[in-house]
């Protein structure tokens, strides 16, 4: 881990650990609310996580039509330069 990630984490620590000891809520109330919020994060990971799937899905199976359709066209290509060379040696 190079040293501006790891001050940012320290960091981050720190000021999440002020903001829980000088929070105006009690604590019962702040930990329901750090709560809620850690589950609407998580929901909206998954969520985000399951369009980038999608999308990649998606990307996967355009990508693979296009390999098959290019497949198709060389393996066409060399047919066509294989009979090409038949008849011209045949003549």
């Amino acid at each position: 881990m190079n040293r501006d990630t790891c001050g940012f984490l320290i960091g981050l620590a720190a000021g999440a650990g002020l903001g829980i000891l000088l929070a105006p809520r009690s604590g019962e109330r702040t930990r329901l609310l750090l709560r809620g919020r850690a589950r609407d994060g998580a929901t909206y990971l998954r969520e985000q996580g399951a369009a980038v799937r999608e999308a990649a899905a998606g990307a996967i199976r355009d990508s693979t039509r296009k390999v098959a359709k290019e497949a198709d066209a060389v393996k066409a290509a060399v047919e066509a330069g294989r009979q090409a060379y038949s008849e011209s040696t045949h003549t």
